[in-house]
């Protein structure tokens, strides 16, 4: 299974909002003491622990579908999950997909044209700003100190989904893992 986290790369992206799903990659590499490989050619840094594979794309969101159509050739991969965040869903949201639309969001976007609609998504809700045009300011903004607050568990509840799946169907991942109303305190 090939594990992606979508984010952008760099210092100044790295508590952003658009970068939940590298920050899951990061505990999970942590979690699973995944070992780093030679990744240049695959435009990301990629980990492996057992037969699976964890990536963060480095090519910047909008041309993430090239980092994960490159190792998932090279290694022959059939399975992907895709860790993301979601405007569509309030903060703190947990929910699992499998194909469907993009939404709008252009790592997805990017990963549909290059391997198709046909991979699982964990999708991590972080909210929408007051108004449209402020969408891509709010993505590419920290996370606020309220929200900061409740990250480390969130992440984790979006590992131990991961870690799930490794082993189960998406379906069953979504029926133990899904956390549908988040209350900010």
């Amino acid at each position: 299974m090939l594990i992606v986290g979508l984010g952008n790369p760099g210092p100044a992206y790295e508590n952003t909002r658009h970068n939940i799903g590298f920050m899951v990659i990061d505990e999970l590499i942590r979690r699973l003491d995944a070992q780093k490989l030679s990744s240049s050619s695959f435009k990301g840094e990629l980990f492996k622990f057992s037969n699976h594979f964890l990536l963060k794309p480095l090519t910047f969101m909008n041309l993430s579908g090239e980092s994960i159509a490159l190792v998932k050739k090279f290694y022959k991969i059939d399975a992907v999950v895709v860790i993301h965040d979601d405007l569509d869903l309030p903060f703190g949201t947990l929910r699992f997909k499998f194909d469907g639309g993009h939404g709008g969001h252009n790592g997805l976007k990017s990963t549909d044209e290059k391997i198709s609609k046909e991979y699982a998504r964990v999708r991590m809700g972080i909210g929408k700003p007051e108004h449209k045009g402020e969408v891509a300011s709010y993505v590419l903004s920290d996370f606020n100190p309220q929200e900061s607050k409740h990250l480390g568990m969130w992440i984790s509840q979006a590992c131990d989904a991961v870690e799930f799946l490794l082993e189960n169907s998406l379906e069953d991942a979504s029926s133990q893992f899904t956390i549908k109303k988040f209350q900010l305190k």
